[in-house]
């Protein structure tokens, strides 16, 4: 059996930065799992940890050594391995000296491409305390630390300074030297609570000794349930609900090595700002929980979290509550200040703010947006005034003070001035949709205003970065162009709006005055939108050949591409499905191969399936009129797989390509009238069996 012991490794530092704290805690124990698989040392666990000041790993069973091997050595070809008088070659006497051997004890690999000297070479395993501190040092240096600092007179970089080394395997301490620290089996505990040495006695020890003498919970998703137990527990004696998001929570986490909860108030005048403003002040500049009432309204109370047990909490409660007040005030001077000029006051100011040097400034994109906005208004018979005065007042916001200090409230702020200001309630509420979806999977606009302005404000940043040559690269994308994309075909699809994307780009790009190729950014814009839609379609569980079958014929409107796939798909369950799609293809070849186009009606035919073939696809075509009118594609393909016995009948008992030119010429033209009918819905002949 073999030997296996647990390991640990932990690195103490100063305080880590809380937002980036689990990403290097999982980065640092992907790079050691991803060194320990190179070197074939297996384990049945692995777990990382972290706190405020260290980053731990815990590996369990490991195996104490590498397994033995046999490596295959391959040698010079035979024909290169021998002189002419039939003795070992220089390159034969070389290969076995490489391999520490002679060349009598070589032995003759034989492969389908020819015969060559080899050398089988049994290979020692290294002990696993041998290899682990190379692993540890290199997942240690690609940690994904942006900006790497160095202390004292130390030439080593990290993104705190360290002060402590752990590294434990089974009850013995591996030494080596980790950032300029050696190694040991002593860890320290709370900065306060317990900063004293804690010695471990083996890997299994950590979590607990760390609890038990030194305050510290190491675990980050433990801290992370009893902060959010707490804060409940909390806001319930306040007659509250914490009010929890998970950015916060993991933030606060990452903060406290011993979380306790803190109650805090403040002045109830504050809760007639709007709601959202409170809560950024609380989250973002505070680190606090806000707490509201059942009806989803702010209480004038707070749950922060100290990381000491204090003697005297109600100090601590104080000193939050004095340091959030004045917070709370200049949110309030803000909006008192800014109502005292309207959203459409402001207007004019957004001249003064580039949007980027070829596409003019936030003025001239909020009259282009407007253009745009009432074109597609009309296009869905939505009210078209409302959509232009919602797109020249959409980034007005960005001139208040308000969005000035807090930028993630752009837009809903606009919606918040707007209704103070007595702009109709689908203007105001468009100016915070106009940034739906705000992250991936969230909701899209629910108006209809706001489902408008969201896809022309999109659509016009689209077409102008394109136009101004700043085309995504790679992972590179400054302008979120991918996202807007997205954003753009979710609002249509998931709110059943019809709308040409090539004609709304086309209409985009002719705003702009600038010098571009219009043709050939049209085409990468629209080829663009369309990668997205794929990916979009990949992940709601379609094909990428049910996707090809649809895309060869170019729709241009992202709902009816949904509805045409969602068609196939069911399609392709029918019995009738490969049949006819491999008839399909057939058809298509045959038609590719003739010398002349079709003739566009069916000459004289003689035999009778293939005249029992033309009357059902006159049929047929005529029943599928009605059902294409209504974008029933998903009807339209299960009539045409009711075609398929009698095209099974045609391709068994008729050869099209007879030397009669008149029947041959009627019998292309009858595939061609099957095949325009497989591609009213998609291109059949794509899907693979």
């Amino acid at each position: 059996m073999t030997e296996t012991q647990h390991l640990l490794f932990e690195l103490g530092s100063e305080e880590l930065p809380p937002k980036t704290l689990l990403k290097l805690s999982n980065a640092l124990l992907d790079g050691i799992v991803a060194g320990l698989k190179v070197a074939d040392l297996h384990f049945t666990a692995s777990k990382a940890l972290a706190t405020p000041r260290r980053l731990a790993v815990l590996i369990e069973n490991l195996q104490t050594a590498q397994p033995d091997k046999t490596v295959e050595k391959r040698g010079p070809a035979i024909q290169a391995a021998f002189a002419p008088d039939g003795s070992p070659s220089k390159a034969a006497l070389g290969f076995a000296s490489s391999c520490g051997t002679t060349f009598e004890q070589l032995e003759r690999l034989k492969t389908d491409k020819g015969e060559w000297l080899s050398y089988n070479q049994a290979v020692k395993g290294q002990t696993t305390a041998e290899i682990i501190p190379d692993i540890i040092r290199a997942a240690i240096a690609a940690l994904p630390i942006a900006k790497r600092m160095r202390w004292g007179s130390f030439a080593t970089e990290f993104v705190r300074p360290v002060h402590w080394a752990v590294l434990l395997f089974g009850d013995k301490v591996i030494e080596t030297e980790i950032l300029g620290l050696t190694t040991g089996n002593s860890t320290l505990g709370h900065r306060f609570h317990a900063p004293q040495a804690i010695c471990l006695g083996k890997p299994d020890d950590y979590q607990a000794a760390l609890f038990e003498q030194g305050k510290v919970i190491a675990d980050i998703e433990q801290r992370k349930a009893i902060i959010r137990e707490k804060a409940e527990q909390a806001a319930a004696k306040v007659g509250g609900i914490a009010h929890i998001e998970e950015d916060l929570l993991e933030e606060i986490a990452a903060l406290n090595e011993w979380p306790v909860p803190v109650t805090g108030n403040f002045d109830p005048r504050f809760l007639a700002l709007p709601a959202e403003v409170l809560i950024t002040t609380m989250q973002t500049n505070q680190k606090y929980f806000p707490v509201k009432n059942a009806d989803g309204g702010l209480l004038a109370h707070f749950i922060t979290f100290s990381n000491i047990e204090s003697k005297r909490p109600e100090s601590i409660q104080h000193g939050n509550e004095r340091v959030v007040t004045p917070r709370l005030a200049d949110a309030e001077f803000f909006w008192n200040q800014d109502r005292k000029q309207t959203l459409a006051d402001r207007v004019d100011s957004l001249k003064t703010i580039v949007f980027q040097e070829k596409l003019g400034t936030v003025y001239e994109k909020s009259v282009r947006v407007s253009k745009l906005a009432a074109r597609i208004a009309t296009q869905l018979e939505a009210n078209v005034e409302h959509a232009t005065r919602a797109a020249l007042l959409a980034k007005t916001d960005l001139m208040t003070n308000m969005v000035g200090e807090f930028g993630n409230l752009q837009g809903l702020m606009g919606r918040y001035y707007a209704l103070v200001e007595g702009e109709a309630a689908e203007v105001a509420w468009a100016l915070e949709e106009q940034y739906f979806p705000k992250q991936s999977g969230s909701e899209t606009a629910p108006s209809t205003i706001g489902q408008v302005l969201a896809i022309a404000e999109k659509l016009d940043t689209l077409t102008g970065i394109f136009s101004a040559g700043l085309i995504p690269t790679g992972d590179k994308d400054p302008y979120a162009l991918r996202r807007a994309a997205l954003g753009t075909l979710r609002t249509m699809i998931e709110n059943n709006l019809s709308l040409n994307i090539p004609e709304l780009c086309a209409f985009a790009l002719e705003q702009f005055p600038h010098s571009f190729d219009k043709a050939a950014t049209h085409t990468a814009v629209v080829e663009f939108i369309f990668d997205r839609l794929k990916g979009y379609c990949l992940d709601k569980g379609y094909n990428a050949d049910e996707f090809d079958a649809v895309m060869t014929l170019a729709p241009t409107d992202p709902l009816d591409f949904m509805q045409r796939i969602a068609a196939v798909k069911a399609f392709r369950q029918l019995p009738e499905a490969d049949s006819l799609a491999a008839a399909n293809k057939r058809i298509r070849n045959i038609l590719k191969k003739s010398d002349t186009a079709p003739a566009t009606t069916v000459g004289v035919l003689v035999e009778p399936t293939e005249m029992e073939l033309l009357a059902a696809a006159l049929q047929s075509a005529q029943d599928i009129q009605p059902l294409l009118a209504q974008h029933d594609y998903q009807a339209t393909l299960n009539r045409l797989a009711g075609l398929r016995v009698v095209v099974d009948a045609f391709f068994d008992n008729v050869m099209v390509m007879t030397d009669d030119a008149g029947l041959r010429a009627s019998r292309l033209a009858l595939l061609n009238l099957l095949s325009e009918q497989f591609l009213t819905c998609a291109d059949l002949a794509k899907l693979q069996s």
